[in-house]
């Protein structure tokens, strides 16, 4: 039986100085749940393993991928398959981070992969701030956070400088690479997010700026530019998979910065494999039966319940249940 603990909210004002303003759904219903679910250390581990074993997969189908040459059998845009092998076949392109929705887990249920949001995944803000602030607020052992998030997105930022696990040569090969960030205007939810990250890069020990992506001017001889400097890294909140469709001459001019190496840009290009729903189909194909995957096919399965998804989709658009 799944063990659930009820909590008191945290207050909207509170929310709203930690920088968490979506807080309350178009119905003024509170869009934080006053409800934890309990974790045993055993279960939590399960998880744990069970994503580490799951990048590895996917890791080994992005290569297939990329080595058979099916970009277009997982829907991958044409104008994106230059620089996605870029990216893939550089190790400077360091995955920051992404997010795996799991089914069961809990009471004794297998964990399943439901998908990976692998681009530009939501919930960072909950994960890594909101948890901590409820168990903080309601004088619980903050060390029980299910996660580690923060803690561990500060030692990927440093790994985009030492390429290696270890992390403690960070400050002696740092060379004062300026860092930007970016999201749409308009968009609360995005910015802050996007602001979160910039936060934590910052702490991480690098020299960062903040920017709308409208305000960024784009070379592809000469890399990426805002008020005049020029930064080598860039963070964008914007998925690959818009870019290729929107603006295909963005699309055009990120390949060249990234042949020209003016630029490295997160999350790397080759998320997008790792984002595509059609890579489910090509873990089914590499691991049948694996105990952490569900039967996927790229045509309706006999006899079966299942859902029909797209090969790029957001917040559950367009998923239908047969």
């Amino acid at each position: 039986m799944v063990s659930l603990q009820k909590v008191e909210p945290l207050d909207t004002d509170y929310l709203e100085t930690l920088g968490f303003v979506w807080h309350t759904d178009s119905d003024e219903s509170s869009y934080i749940s006053d409800t934890l679910v309990i974790v045993s250390e055993e279960e939590a581990n399960a998880y744990y393993e069970a994503t580490n074993t799951l990048y590895d997969m996917y890791i080994a189908a992005g290569d297939y991928v990329v080595q058979n040459n099916l970009f277009h059998e997982i829907g991958i845009p044409f104008n994106l398959i230059d620089i996605i092998k870029n990216s893939w076949e550089n190790d400077v392109h360091w995955h920051l981070y992404g997010r795996f929705d799991l089914a069961g887990g809990i009471d004794g249920k297998p964990i399943k992969l439901i998908e990976f949001n692998a681009d530009t995944p939501t919930a960072l803000f909950e994960t890594a701030i909101i948890q901590w602030a409820i168990l903080k607020q309601n004088n619980l052992e903050e060390s029980h956070q299910f996660n580690a998030l923060y803690e561990a997105l500060l030692d990927n930022f440093k790994r985009l400088v030492t390429l290696e696990e270890d992390v403690s040569a960070f400050e002696k090969k740092y060379e004062e690479w300026l860092f930007l960030f970016t999201s749409i205007k308009g968009n609360m939810e995005e910015e802050n997010t996007v602001r979160l990250l910039q936060h934590i890069a910052t702490e991480s020990g690098f020299n960062t700026e903040f920017a709308y992506i409208d305000e960024i001017e784009f070379s592809p001889t000469e890399g990426i530019h805002y008020h005049d400097k020029n930064y080598e890294l860039w963070f964008k909140l914007l998925p690959w998979e818009d870019i290729a469709l929107e603006e295909p001459d963005l699309a055009m001019i990120l390949t060249n910065i990234l042949q020209n190496q003016k630029a490295i840009i997160l999350n790397p290009a080759y998320t997008l494999l790792f984002q595509s729903k059609g890579m489910l189909k090509i873990l089914w194909d590499l691991y049948p039966n694996h105990s952490l995957l569900l039967e996927t096919s790229f045509v309706p399965l006999a006899n079966q319940k299942q859902v029909r998804k797209p090969v790029f989709g957001r917040e559950g658009a367009s998923v239908s249940i047969l």
